[in-house]
């Protein structure tokens, strides 16, 4: 009987130990992580770049391969606002010759981009009407966005034609613009760059652009030329020296552009004194000496930026600036005689 008991009582303890055994609550597993990685922070690059410009009237097949090698920065010009002012976006001109481009770019490590222009029927005025309206600015912003993202593009240029003040005080629509559109590109870790006015001489655009803006925009190409008489020495050069380095003053210490965002901006085009236009490439292929910044084509005489003048500009530029631009691509040489190459030379750039 007391084993008999004993046996009871073993199994009573047993029973109880396995309950509470089986009693213990199961193993929670760790909730799996929702939350949404946060983008990669967009940052600025701030080395010394040479910029170009391809307009969508040129055969790509004008410049070498080897001419991609001396440029960091390609723009396509342009792509254009509709003049409804709604802020919708006009076709890309040149669709095969846009990809040509792009592709050349991309296999010589160029960062290419899209320049925001006017077009036939699209004037500065279609520019002020959506930037001042909330709506077709957002709706702007959208579709540059947009097409960036879906042309796989490394940035955008502005090149409004031109911001004028309002009332003697600057753009602040331009500003707006600026802000919501730089936000929106940074966003997907694309650039923003701003062609401007070289600001020497007295117009209702060469204050219109508040200091303000230089926070939204990675780096801003001073059009540095169109500008004869100037320089009373060289009454043909619309490019001199001398304007460049007013302009470089007025952005640099007057209204206090950050240096590593400033372009000195220089012409691979000649002008006579009617205004006519000639590339470079036929001033050199005319056999002028291309060392000087005056040519006699066909009769006709052009001021121009010379070799010695583009090396000067680019030594001015890494001096005081943080980089170059030259409009066009496609006028410059694909010789020895090239100005993009005499830049990268003063530079000490391997192509």
């Amino acid at each position: 009987m007391k084993f008999k008991n004993l046996l009871f009582a073993l199994t009573i303890i047993l029973t109880i130990n396995a309950c509470k055994k089986n009693d213990s609550p199961a193993p929670v597993e760790p909730a799996p992580n929702t939350t949404t990685p946060n983008p990669t922070q967009y940052v600025t690059d701030n080395s010394f770049k040479i910029v170009a410009y391809m307009p969508s009237y040129r055969d790509p097949n004008t410049v070498s391969d080897a001419k991609y090698k001396m440029i960091t920065h390609l723009f396509y010009a342009f792509l254009s606002p509709n003049a409804s002012a709604d802020g919708s976006l006009m076709a890309l001109p040149q669709q095969a010759r846009f990809s040509a481009v792009q592709q050349k770019a991309k296999a010589n490590n160029v960062k290419f981009g899209i320049s925001i222009s006017i077009a036939t029927g699209v004037t500065e005025a279609t520019f002020a009407a959506v930037a001042k309206s909330e709506t077709a600015r957002a709706n702007l912003v959208k579709n540059i966005v947009t097409f960036a993202k879906n042309n796989n593009l490394d940035g955008v240029d502005m090149d409004w034609e031109y911001p004028r003040t309002e009332n003697g005080n600057p753009n602040t629509d331009f500003t707006l613009l600026m802000k919501e559109l730089s936000t929106e590109l940074h966003k997907v870790n694309k650039f923003l760059s701003a062609a401007i006015t070289p600001a020497v001489y007295t117009s209702t655009n060469k204050d219109a652009i508040q200091t303000e803006v230089y926070q939204y925009v990675d780096f801003f190409n001073i059009m540095q030329y169109d500008g004869p008489g100037y320089d009373s020495t060289e009454p043909l050069n619309h490019a001199s020296m001398k304007m460049t380095e007013a302009s470089l003053n007025v952005w640099l210490n007057t209204k206090a552009m950050p240096k590593e965002k400033a372009i000195l901006g220089m012409p691979l085009y000649g002008k006579d004194n009617a205004g006519a236009s000639i590339g470079y490439r036929e001033i050199e292929a005319s056999g002028a000496d291309v060392t000087l910044n005056v040519a006699t084509v066909n009769g006709k005489t052009y001021g121009y930026n010379g070799i010695t003048l583009i090396k000067a500009k680019t030594q001015k530029a890494k001096e005081r600036a943080n980089g170059i631009m030259f409009w066009e691509f496609s006028h410059d040489t694909n010789n020895d005689k090239s100005l993009i190459r005499a830049a990268n030379d003063q530079l000490g750039r391997t192509y």
